[in-house]
């Protein structure tokens, strides 16, 4: 992901123009985010007495939904927040990062930026600006390593008008998940009644580092059934995947209706249902 900082406009910043912002706020070519937010939270772009006063509040990431993520296309993720300084705001950055200490090398596992520059407008209380950021994820160039998903932080700073820095690393949290995917199959159809039928499927989940979906194996995954007519489903019972992901079990088929798989999701990878498959009852 790439990032580029520019001059945003922002009410009652006109004297914008004359400020010596730090380094990181001038740089017109993009740059690596996660070099970039260590440059932000190192010292050298703190000025020497104290931190700014700018206060952020407010943040919201992906309308509060986790972001799951494929192996290919763009996906989107806005974020928005409220930055409060009677200096004003002139320039906002934001960054979502994963690891212990956004200062240093070995802190940081994880970092993307945002493509243009968060854009900030002054509401009708002094001082107080709503802000918005958007993040273009590319799975395929920014997530290329499994680890790095599961939980991950907001990293927001900003310069007031006299060009002093404010920043804080954990303004909110989010889950970056792998996207999954389920099958449920049903057979034989039609079946007389009292029968057993076998429901098979797989799981599977996005691996970043291949760019293909692959088996999610020893996976607790409940099986549904949903009589024709109802739209309610019940849990018959809960399987487990095997080694390569593929789900296989068996019950007795009463009377019409649909089964499916359903997958509850976890730490690092998103949840998932199967579409019902009907199965005919004679």
């Amino acid at each position: 992901m790439r990032i580029r900082a520019a001059a945003v406009i922002v009410s009652g910043a006109a004297v914008l123009s004359a400020l010596t912002l730090p380094a990181t706020a001038q740089a017109s070519e993009h740059t690596d985010a996660p070099a970039k937010l260590r440059s932000f939270a190192s010292n050298s772009v703190r000025p020497k007495d104290s931190l700014g006063n700018t206060k952020f509040s407010n943040a919201v990431i992906n309308g509060g939904k986790d972001i799951v993520l494929g192996v290919t296309g763009t996906k989107s993720v806005t974020v928005t927040y409220t930055a409060t300084d009677q200096n004003g705001v002139a320039l906002t950055e934001a960054f979502l990062w994963q690891g212990t200490d956004s200062s240093t090398t070995d802190g940081i596992t994880g970092g993307l930026g945002t493509d243009d520059d968060p854009t900030c407008t002054e509401t009708a209380t002094q001082g107080v600006y709503n802000c918005k950021a958007v993040f273009n994820i590319h799975p395929a160039t920014d997530m290329k390593d499994n680890g790095v998903a599961g939980k991950w932080k907001l990293f927001l700073g900003a310069w007031d008008l006299y060009a002093n820095a404010s920043y804080n690393d954990d303004v909110a949290t989010t889950a970056i998940k792998k996207a999954s995917t389920l099958t449920a199959d049903a057979t034989p159809e039609p079946v007389k009644k009292g029968k057993t039928i076998t429901v098979t499927g797989k799981l599977a989940r996005a691996n970043w580092s291949t760019g293909k979906y692959a088996g999610y194996a020893s996976q607790p995954v409940k099986l549904q059934f949903r009589k024709k007519g109802s739209s309610t489903y019940t849990t018959l019972k809960t399987v487990r995947t095997n080694s390569t992901g593929v789900l296989k079990t068996t019950t007795k088929a009463t009377v019409d209706g649909y089964y499916r798989y359903a997958f509850a999701g976890t730490a690092t990878t998103a949840a998932s249902t199967a579409p019902g498959d009907f199965v005919d009852v004679r």
